[in-house]
Order: C-alpha cells, then structure tokens, then sequence
C-alpha cells in the first residue's frame, strides 16, 4: 500500500496562488475557507528585500495528533497515510482544530454562499456536499488520486513547485526528493508530517 505525501519547492512558488483557487473549485469550500493556502513573507531590509512563499496544507500526519483529539472519532488516518474526516461522526467541538499544530482544520458552520442566503447553482451543488458543524479539511483530492489523477493543487501549480506520490516508493519523485533534501516545517511538533519542503537555493532542478 502506497503512503502518499508531498513535497513543495518553495524556491519554485511565486505566490499566484493557483493552488488556492483550484483546490476551491475541486471542494466548493464556502467563503473564508481555504484548504490550500499560500502564506507570505517580506524579507531583508531596501534596498535588499525579497518576497517569500510558503504554500499550505493539512500535512497528514504520520502521527496526527487531530486523530488523537477527536472524541467522536470523526478523523481517521487510511492505510495510504491520508487523514480524512467522517461528516457523518463530527461532533462539532473542534478539539481536533486545538491539536492540529498547523491551524489545518476549519471549521463550517454558515450555509450562506458568496452572496449572501440564495445560493447560486454551483454553489448549491458543491454545499450539498458539507454539513454545518463539521470539520473541512484538505484529503489530498481523494477521488481523483483513486482515479489516477494528481491533486488539484499539483497539477494547477504553473510554475510545477509541488511533487505528490508515494512516500514508501524509493523510487518515486517525492521519496527521492525527502532522501536528498526535503525539510519538515516545524518539526518540533512531533507528528511527522507526510508535507515536507525544499527550503535550499537552486530548488529541485
């Protein structure tokens, strides 16, 4: 069995946020929920300064510590590493949101689309899909990977900054790329995150 994950050049990401907007469209998440977010910093002082990016995501943990929270055991980790939740048995309380060292999950609770109360058509397809008081979250595009396909995120990304496989495959993309130079971000939280980065210059070729 596959154990899926990915890695992100960060020396590629120009901050378009592409990935933002193609993982919106591939879940229909409500307004104020991004699952792929892109995060921005300002760097060095004038006249040196530099604009970095640092693209976001759940890190489906090897050891997820929102997994541990839940009460109603709502979150699980499949066998392929991926981190998903049941609708059906989130409880609403948000426990896994205080664990979750990477602020990954949100939580939905306003059924109002863009504007306002009436829902346009594809809105009303897409929230069909979520129940308020329920956790959303990032599950690597689930339904496309068991069709083959890569993640919504990865195949938008113009500038090609994110590699997804398996991370148990030696000789996949993404396992080649942990062995050589991949970093974990924030480390320190102990939960072993299947999203690792390329932080050093020149990137991944």
């Amino acid at each position: 069995m596959a154990r899926y994950g990915m890695v992100i050049d960060t020396n590629r990401c120009v901050g378009c946020d592409a990935c933002t907007l193609a993982c919106k469209v591939q879940n229909g998440t409500p307004p104020g929920v991004l699952l792929a977010r892109v995060l921005e910093k300002e760097e060095g002082r004038y006249p040196n300064v530099k604009r970095t990016y640092l693209p976001v995501l759940c890190f489906h943990c090897q050891d997820p510590a929102c997994v541990k929270a839940c009460p109603s055991k709502a979150l699980s980790k499949r066998s392929d590493g991926i981190v998903v939740v049941d609708k059906d048995r989130c409880c609403g309380v948000k426990a896994c949101m205080a664990a979750c060292p990477y602020d990954a999950l949100h939580f939905y609770e306003d059924p109002r689309g863009y504007f306002g109360e009436d829902l346009t058509p594809i809105e009303r397809y897409f929230y069909s899909r979520h129940r308020p008081g329920t956790v959303l979250k990032c599950d690597f595009c689930t339904d496309r990977v068991e069709m083959g396909m890569q993640p919504a995120c990865v195949e938008a990304c113009p500038v090609s900054c994110r590699y997804f496989g398996d991370l148990d495959n030696p000789k996949s993309q993404v396992s080649q790329l942990v062995k050589m130079e991949a970093e974990q971000v924030l480390p320190e939280a102990g939960t072993n995150p299947s999203v690792l980065y390329l932080f050093k210059s020149g990137g991944s070729g």
